[in-house]
């Protein structure tokens, strides 16, 4: 569980909140919360233009199965799975030495010890004495198709984040239109400014609460995804052109950012 996304939520819809609440009491004259303010900021309307309007574009620039996929997203924001860089490097140097010491034949029973389903076919790979040139060309598809298929996943909210403030626009259009039709009827004259100044409200919300920040998270989880596949991807090579254990593992470990690799070897890897 992603105990700082559910934080980070919590935090800035409750500050939010609050915000829209805190007022002058008239007779002390004390700032205090004023839950009645809350209705001024709920317009069935403006929320029927935003995120209607939004989700109507959203379905015109991408096909169902990236809304299929959304559940799926939203776990990898909530419910990450652990990418452990160190763990994959460890694994990967304790099979160089299996393969050094009995010959890569040995790693299809050592193989099975492996959870990620990269590492299990860049192994078998391996171990069916497929060419090296073909191995790195399989593997770097892999990444690319695995680059691509997450660069869409973040361009998918990062599109839902331009779309909202765009059609919070529109409803304030919309509102000034109305309100500058009918300026004669004091009633309508509020309903329409209400529309006016709540749907842009909704947009920046919906853009900077929503859209934006799950783009983000997922941006950083590929990055950690994509920083142990690599790993996998360069040790299996290593292991297949026979290198060192111990160097394959200062290999490897060079590819870790500083801090990660300072709880490995105990210094900073540059």
């Amino acid at each position: 569980m992603d105990i700082l996304s559910i934080i980070g939520y919590v935090l800035a819809f409750a500050l939010v909140i609050v915000s829209i609440m805190m007022g002058t009491d008239p007779d002390t004259g004390k700032t205090t919360l004023i839950v009645n303010q809350l209705k001024g900021f709920i317009d069935y309307g403006s929320l029927a233009i935003v995120v209607g309007g939004t989700i109507g574009a959203m379905l015109i620039s991408y096909p169902a199965s990236i809304f299929k996929n959304i559940p799926k997203h939203l776990k990898i924001v909530f419910m990450p799975p652990k990418y452990n860089p160190v763990a994959y490097i460890e694994q990967i140097t304790e099979f160089a030495k299996e393969a050094r010491i009995n010959g890569l034949l040995a790693l299809e029973e050592k193989m099975n010890s492996c959870e990620d389903q990269f590492m299990k076919n860049a192994l078998m790979l391996v171990i069916d004495s497929v060419e090296p040139e073909k191995i790195k060309q399989v593997l770097e598809t892999e990444l690319d198709y695995l680059e691509d298929r997450h660069s869409q996943a973040q361009g998918f909210y990062m599109k839902m984040a331009e779309f909202a403030p765009a059609f919070g626009m529109a409803g304030t259009l919309i509102g000034l239109i109305n309100l500058l039709a009918n300026m004669s009827d004091a009633d309508a004259l509020a309903a329409n400014m209400a529309v006016a100044l709540v749907t842009t409200f909704y947009g920046v919300i919906m853009a900077n609460l929503m859209g934006k920040p799950v783009a983000n998270k997922l941006k950083k989880r590929h990055e950690e995804e994509m920083l142990c596949k690599v790993i996998i991807s360069e040790g299996v090579q290593s292991i297949q052109d026979g290198d060192n254990p111990q160097f394959i593992e200062e290999k490897l470990m060079r590819l870790l950012p500083s801090k990660t690799g300072q709880k490995k070897g105990g210094k900073d890897k540059e």
